[in-house]
């Protein structure tokens, strides 16, 4: 008896086709709420209890492996995170100053310590180009080179003299280093001596005893080597004195730049 109720009982089971849609939705609705019975089929009434537990325990078992197989708990979805946007800064307006009131700054004058010199040295406690029958300009000769440069005295006399001294001065600014010297009027008329002197060098021309310089205009000029570059003359000076009929006399100044 209980090898045919078995019997019937897997054939049964083998020729069931379970309604999956229907089993899925049941399980569905068993999740959402409480269960609900139902009344069993009238067909179902003449089986024996044995095979409707045997039925049902197939049932079951068949029907827990498909919901296992249909129904999968929900996998975390993958949420991409953004960072929040920095909050852009809010400009703040800047406030408006009015330009000052225009204001008239007054010019100071020009120190003449500072002021270019001319190309004429204008007359002052050290620049004396004219005194009695003298006149006198000094300059740099415009053949002067960075390395080598030539001064110039230019003496005009209105009266012949009898004693005549005129002196050179080159400031030593670096390398100054004497080249030479000449003058216009007779070399036996003077004695001519050249040396270091007191951060200078010192060009001297004398009048021999006995000897006249004639009136008119003659020329003196001490040539020298300096340091490679374009030289300041704004140390280097001049003075003559001299002796006439009229009396003494005495001039000097500085040099002007060639050109």
């Amino acid at each position: 008896m209980n090898d045919h109720i078995s019997r019937q009982l897997r054939e049964a089971a083998e020729a069931h086709h379970p309604d999956r849609a229907r089993m899925l939705a049941r399980v569905q609705r068993g999740a959402a709420g409480p269960a609900v019975r139902h009344r069993a089929r009238s067909g179902l009434r003449s089986w024996p209890k044995a095979a409707i537990a045997g039925l049902a325990a197939a049932g079951i078992l068949a029907t827990g492996g498909l919901a296992a197989g249909l129904v999968r708990p929900p996998q975390p979805s993958e949420t991409a995170t953004t960072a929040p946007a920095a909050p852009s800064p809010t400009a703040t307006p800047t406030p408006t100053r009015s330009a000052p009131p225009a204001t008239t700054v007054p010019v100071p004058a020009p120190d003449p310590a500072t002021t270019p010199a001319s190309p004429h040295p204008t007359p002052s406690a050290s620049v004396r180009a004219q005194n009695g029958p003298l006149w006198s300009e000094g300059s740099i000769d415009s053949h002067s080179t960075i390395y080598w440069a030539q001064s110039n005295l230019l003496l005009r006399t209105g009266q012949p003299l009898t004693s005549l001294t005129v002196e050179l001065r080159i400031a030593q600014t670096g390398g100054v280093r004497d080249t030479g010297n000449w003058r216009t009027l007779p070399v036996d008329d003077f004695t001519v001596t050249v040396q270091e002197s007191g951060g200078a060098l010192v060009y001297r021309w004398v009048l021999k005893p006995g000897r006249t310089v004639p009136p008119g205009q003659h020329e003196f000029a001490g040539q020298y080597n300096h340091a490679t570059g374009v030289r300041g003359a704004a140390g280097d000076s001049y003075r003559v004195e001299a002796q006439s009929t009229g009396g003494t006399a005495a001039v000097w100044g500085g040099f002007t730049p060639a050109g």
